[in-house]
């Protein structure tokens, strides 16, 4: 959620950064299921606040919006603030934003983001990755926070590639899915080794009613299914090393995402999806013979 990296903080400094959730809040499954450009915004508020935790209350707005096609490429913008009290009496305003951009076939990617602490630019990252077709690894060039120029130690999915994996393993029924992925969060230098667990699609009656969603595209009849995907530090043992955090939602097959959760151990912060936008799609345009 898992879409620039999610990297909220554990304690009361941090800053909230949003790319596990452009993650999973874009995409589709594969090229035979359609996208759904839309508009989204969920409320955040704090979901559980653990002993040792100093944070006592979290409340704020996510703007995510997806557009594009598998021709021209996927755009996703965001707007993510929030305001964090902690047991000290002390207020946070975190603001991320962040724009990227991913080709159809997931081997270029584009990303500009920056994250505002009460009003103070913290940190900014741009440049772009393109893979290698021959070992499948990236070579990213970042312009911001400086110039730099790396390659990815191995193969990595970026965010609209992750969440066609998702959704396609979901519909196959596989329970679990292992992926590395790069989304330019931390200065453009972030990999995370990540761990979905995938669950038995979502009874259509569990599922209530989202005002705003147009009568074309209702929800409540879409197939879904919930996911929780653990972040790790790269190279570290799964079997016993503690995740960074965790991500779960309710993901539908046309790429929205409802019942968001993002649990950091100390606390946790969920978000509920208010309102959605469904935006003209722009299918593929057939060349011309």
């Amino acid at each position: 959620m898992g879409v620039f990296g999610l990297a909220l903080p554990r304690g009361e400094g941090a800053l909230l950064a949003a790319a596990g959730i452009a993650c999973v809040l874009s995409s589709t499954a594969d090229a035979a299921t359609p996208l759904a450009p839309h508009r989204a915004v969920y409320d955040m508020t704090l979901g559980t606040s653990r002993g040792g935790s100093s944070v006592t209350a979290v409340d704020g707005r996510l703007v995510y919006e997806l557009t594009g096609s598998v021709c021209e490429g996927f755009t996703q913008t965001m707007r993510f603030v929030t305001r964090m009290g902690t047991q000290q009496g002390g207020t946070t305003i975190n603001d991320l934003r962040s724009r990227t951009w991913e080709n159809g076939d997931g081997t270029m990617f584009r990303f500009d983001s920056q994250t505002l602490r009460d009003e103070k630019l913290t940190e900014s990252s741009v440049g772009e990755g393109a893979r290698d077709p021959a070992n499948g690894g990236v070579k990213v060039e970042l312009s911001k926070p400086g110039k730099k120029t790396f390659e990815t130690p191995r193969r990595v999915s970026f965010p609209v590639q992750h969440s066609r994996q998702l959704i396609a393993a979901a519909k196959a029924g596989q329970t679990r899915l292992s992926a590395d992925l790069y989304d330019g969060s931390e200065q453009g230098e972030k990999i995370y080794d990540t761990i979905a667990s995938i669950g038995a699609a979502i009874d259509p009656k569990r599922q209530s009613v989202v005002s705003g969603v147009t009568v074309e595209a209702p929800l409540d009849q879409m197939p879904a299914w919930p996911i929780s995907i653990s972040y790790f530090e790269p190279g570290s043992e799964k079997s016993d090393a503690v995740p960074v955090y965790e991500l779960s939602f309710w993901f539908y097959e046309n790429g929205v995402s409802r019942r968001l959760k993002i649990d950091y151990g100390e606390f946790a912060i969920e978000g509920d999806l208010k309102r959605i936008e469904f935006l003209p799609p722009k299918p593929c345009t057939p060349a011309r013979q």
